[in-house]
């Protein structure tokens, strides 16, 4: 009987930079909200992070935590180690590939529900024919359950990724539930979440974005 190989699990210091590394410049709760660690916890993380030099934080009420460019080199560097222990290349790269082919298809359901063409004229969308919405979010739904494969190939190997199907099903089931901006706009949408697992991706296997 084969045995099966448990899925590797990230050090919560390495989470809380990595998630910097991938959504960018943000408060407390987006880290939280990212990693699925309590905030109190993030922030002990990132109080040690910055006097490491690895972030920075900046005050007031448009303020955030950001990522230096020593934190960018420490989460790559980490990163790879961890790729490389956990012997899961090759399986990502898989999972990668799959990703890709969501992609366009994901955008495109971006632009359907941000505009609309009436007579041949593009417009935007004010959501005000529901019918209309409705296909959109069930194109989405069907894209979703696609992309729930390619999130447990990667959970499978490791359980940082599964963070990022808790999210992406979290606004769908918001999206449906009229909460609208969880599709395209805000930093919970299914839009923003989807950016931030093709990030994290890039990063894990060490690739620019083109």
């Amino acid at each position: 009987m084969t045995q099966s190989v448990s899925p590797h699990a990230t050090a919560s210091d390495l989470l809380v930079l990595h998630a910097l590394r991938c959504i960018g410049f943000s408060g407390l709760s987006g880290v939280a909200a990212a990693t699925g660690l309590p905030e109190s916890e993030v922030e002990s993380e990132l109080i040690d992070l910055a006097v490491a030099g690895l972030v920075t934080h900046l005050a007031g009420p448009f303020g955030g935590w950001g990522i230096t460019d020593a934190g960018r080199a420490e989460d790559a560097r980490r990163i790879t180690e961890e790729l490389d222990a956990a012997d899961a290349r090759a399986l990502v790269t898989e999972a990668f590939s799959g990703f890709l082919v969501l992609n366009p298809e994901l955008l495109d359901l971006c632009t359907a529900w941000q505009t609309r063409s009436i007579d041949g004229s593009t417009i935007l969308n004010d959501h005000s024919d529901q019918a209309y919405d409705a296909r959109v979010l069930e194109r989405l739904a069907d894209l979703d359950r696609r992309a729930d494969a390619v999130c447990a190939e990667l959970s499978a190997v490791m359980l940082r990724f599964q963070r990022y199907r808790t999210r992406l099903a979290d606004a769908l089931t918001r999206a449906k539930a009229g909460e609208l901006d969880y599709v395209t706009d805000g930093t919970a949408s299914y839009h923003t979440v989807w950016f931030h697992l093709h990030e994290d991706l890039l990063a894990t296997l060490g690739r620019p974005r083109h």
